[in-house]
């Protein structure tokens, strides 16, 4: 990276984009040839199962093999994955949460193998390591759905992953608190700041509390931590709520846990600029929404961001393709060395009307905070659903004055004519698509490589790792001795699910108030009475998520739509099998069941549905569906017997649900 000599300039934040596809191999080819174009770190997009702590041919997975980011199933996986990349000259930041313990260790044991095959020390290979591991549950639980287990083991994997880098990968961040995600899920800024550092508060108190880190070391711990955010389009506002970010966690750093040097109190965070922000409906705005705000985490320099990635025009039509990642890329580089953003100190400083924007989410996050650590913190915000109901309920409210015109998306509620764009005129071929043959593949892959390890090593190490879960002691090295034998992502993830069990997390749909005194809502809330009345029983509607996408955002606004007109709903969460929906679907003996799928498997696990209520004789049930579903495969559904698709530019819920009444009405017969 061509970083100035001078102090005058400062220097540019690490380039990424988030990616990984398909097979370690696959994805190698993409990284070596992302460095090649100027890209100065690397984001590693792990595929569903990966993230959820299960092998290619587990049920779960199937269909979401290598869609969303690339599978690594095993240290050989890994391997391949940085073949030809020097990991002691690497920036690498992994999506990775709740088997980030695993991944790091899998990274750990490539980075001893590359410098055992070079003759070098490991020691000092390990120790000039970079990068970062997400590894924040608790956002987990509340927007993105990836944990495996309950919120305290959890919280003990993260502590002992964070006390064993500080003494041997000091350089790593092991965690990366993550607020892109609350945002997402409706965290207006004040929330997305406020619990972000409950979040923060709670992993430092474990740490501080474990006995395994010396109290005169906190100030390392503190360095360590990183933040990544997410930019929305409300560019001042954005901006101000990283200024007060920043400022909240120097105050809190220094007053909670003593830490004296300024340097380590400084908010090291990254972005990635608002992904679902992105709209189907004209996807080439995409391209100017991305550039704002891009500038709303770099302009301002005492509060500047110091990693971005940033999403491709086409990510809310499907994977975007290579030539889209460079164009992305391009749009940091142009800014970075053709502007003169990067000459001057910070050009808001002194501004009153930034600065009391400033003040006015700094004094909301002070009391969102108080109210969490009121309750008992972030894990007993977490399980008593307090925090959840909360980000449900600011979404219902953001989705509402889309829906009524109070918030302009342009080319979806307003300016919505449009010519043909010629950036989709390759239709299909506009999106990278994954050969179904992918996970044929890796499950074949998986076979071969249990084959030919050493099956008694893996059953030791396994062993080992179950004994240390059921104590107190770090439980990094006996997972690096897992990876180290060719234990697979699955078999750790199983052994210690044994020992730690498994968690469902509160959805926050109940207790998100209804949207009372809308016309519109009052409108279908009396066809649902009149289509009962007819009916002689209550309307019931199952939102399920099959597989493990778990976005849950959109299926929980659904949820919660369905109910304010008038619908008994059932809703039990994320990560279901095709065939737990269908069981849940007869017993609860509903009239239409609504699947969301976001992570591209809708052709594998929406069929399975259908499939599964035919042979239950509940086969005039209709199946809609929602999700990032491109036009081919929309019909391909409508063929397989789905009767309704809905995708992003379908945004008028209450439209949806009249839709859904009418449907309904039809199957019954009723005029």
């Amino acid at each position: 990276m061509p970083y100035p000599s001078d102090h005058e300039r400062d220097r540019p934040w690490v380039m990424r984009t988030y990616a990984g596809h398909s097979s370690a191999a696959a994805s190698n080819e993409l990284y070596r040839r992302n460095l090649a174009k100027g890209q100065t770190g690397l984001s590693v997009a792990f595929d569903l199962p990966t993230q959820t702590g299960y092998d290619p041919d587990h049920q779960l997975s199937r269909g979401e093999v290598g869609k969303v980011g690339v599978p690594v199933s095993h240290i050989g996986d890994m391997r391949r994955l940085f073949d030809g990349i020097p990991l002691a000259e690497a920036n690498t930041s992994m999506t990775i949460n709740a088997p980030a313990m695993w991944l790091l260790a899998l990274y750990v044991s490539v980075a001893r193998e590359q410098a055992e095959a070079e003759g070098r020390d490991v020691d000092e290979v390990l120790a000039k390591l970079t990068g970062t591991t997400q590894n924040d549950i608790i956002k987990e639980y509340l927007s993105r759905g990836t944990y495996i287990f309950p919120p305290g083991p959890s919280l003990r994997l993260i502590t002992d992953m964070i006390a064993w880098t500080v003494h041997h990968v000091p350089k790593w961040n092991p965690i990366n608190i993550c607020s892109y995600h609350l945002q997402e899920a409706g965290a207006t800024p004040t929330q997305e700041v406020a619990y972000a550092l409950c979040t923060a508060i709670a992993v430092l108190d474990a740490v501080r509390d474990s006995g395994q880190v010396d109290p005169a070391d906190m100030g390392k711990v503190v360095a360590r931590i990183s933040f990544f955010v997410n930019a929305g389009v409300r560019f001042v506002e954005e901006m101000s709520k990283m200024r007060a970010f920043t400022a909240l966690w120097d105050e809190i750093t220094r007053d909670r846990y003593g830490v004296t040097d300024p340097k380590a109190r400084r908010l090291r965070y990254g972005v990635q600029v608002n992904s679902l922000g992105l709209t189907e409906a004209q996807p080439e705005n995409n391209v100017q929404r991305i550039v704002l705000e891009m500038l709303a985490v770099s302009l301002s320099r005492g509060a500047r961001a110091r990693a971005i990635q940033l999403p491709a025009w086409n990510e809310a039509l499907g994977l975007p393709r290579p030539w889209d990642q460079q164009w992305a890329l391009r749009m940091q580089q142009v800014l970075a060395f053709e502007t003169d953003l990067l000459e001057y100190e910070d050009i808001f400083d002194g501004s009153h009307v930034i600065q009391a924007k400033v003040d006015e989410i700094m004094a909301g996050a002070r009391e969102e905070i108080a109210r969490v650590q009121d309750v008992g913190g972030a894990v007993a915000a977490v399980e008593s659903g307090y925090m959840k109901s909360q980000l449900v309920g600011s979404l219902a409210e953001y989705r509402r004055g889309m829906e009524n015109g109070e918030r302009v998306l342009v080319g979806v509620n307003k300016f919505a004519t449009t010519e043909p764009s010629p950036l989709q005129a390759e239709g299909a071929k506009a999106i990278e698509t994954i050969d179904p043959a992918v996970e044929k593949d890796a499950v074949a892959a998986l076979e071969e490589w249990r084959g030919r390890r050493d099956g008694d090593a893996v059953e030791r190490s396994l062993a080992t790792l179950k004994e240390t879960a059921r104590t107190s002691a770090n439980l990094f090295e006996a997972t690096v001795d897992c990876a180290r034998a060719g234990v697979t992502t699955g078999e750790w993830s199983g052994a210690l699910r044994e020992v730690f069990g498994e968690y469902r997390a509160p959805t926050g749909v109940s207790a998100t108030a209804a949207g009372g005194g809308d016309p519109g809502i009052e409108r279908v809330r009396a066809r649902v009475r009149a289509t009962e009345a007819e009916l002689g029983e209550r309307l019931r509607i199952l939102v399920g998520k099959p597989g493990l996408d778990g976005h849950s955002n959109g299926a929980e606004q659904v949820a919660v739509r369905a109910r304010d007109v008038g619908f008994e709903v059932v809703y039990q969460g994320i990560r279901l099998t095709p065939e737990q929906i269908t069981a849940a679907a007869v017993q609860e003996g509903v009239h239409v069941v609504g699947l969301s799928v976001l992570s591209g498997s809708h052709l594998e696990v929406v069929p399975h549905v259908v499939d599964g209520l035919r042979a239950a004789g509940a086969g005039d049930v209709p199946v809609i569906v929602g999700g990032i579903i491109p036009p081919d495969d929309a019909a391909l559904l409508t063929e397989r017997g789905i009767a309704r698709v809905f995708t992003p530019k379908d945004y008028e819920l209450t439209d949806i649900m009249d839709g859904i009444v009418s449907l309904i009405r039809e199957r019954h017969g009723l005029s």
